[in-house]
């Protein structure tokens, strides 16, 4: 793993929230992108070397609208940028965290994802990401 590449944040209303987090990085969002798959639509802020980025649900049957329903905004994860995310897996599973998904997907910002369970992590939801060549 390389860095955290970015702190995904739970938010019912995207335009409200983004709003928000602007006033508090003291910075404007540069991106916002719809991942169709997921029924979300994202966006990004840039603090230093991290991103933020806020998920809101585009559909009631997407993950973050039934995470909201059952525990609120919040932090939905963090995700770690790693080279080959092949590999990455791999090596996870070996040492006992629990994968949600068989493959990687395409995520937002041009990047191959992967989720490992909370349980494995106390907690918190685990994404592994890889810049898509």
């Amino acid at each position: 793993m390389n860095k955290i590449e970015h702190i995904g944040i739970a938010v019912a209303n995207l335009a409200e929230a983004e709003a928000r987090y602007e006033m508090l990085l003291n910075t404007k969002a540069y991106k916002r992108e719809e991942v169709l798959s997921e029924n979300v639509i994202t966006s990004f802020l840039m603090i230093g070397e991290t991103k933020i980025e806020l998920i809101a649900a585009t559909s009631p049957e997407s993950t973050i609208a039934k995470y909201i329903e059952k525990k609120g905004e919040g932090m939905h994860h963090i995700a770690y940028a790693v080279e080959d995310i092949h590999q990455e897996v791999k090596r996870m599973i070996e040492q006992g965290f629990q994968p949600i998904s068989k493959e990687p997907k395409k995520g937002a910002d041009n990047k191959w994802v992967y989720f490992f369970h909370p349980k494995s992590a106390n907690g918190v939801l685990v994404e592994l990401c890889q810049e898509i060549a």
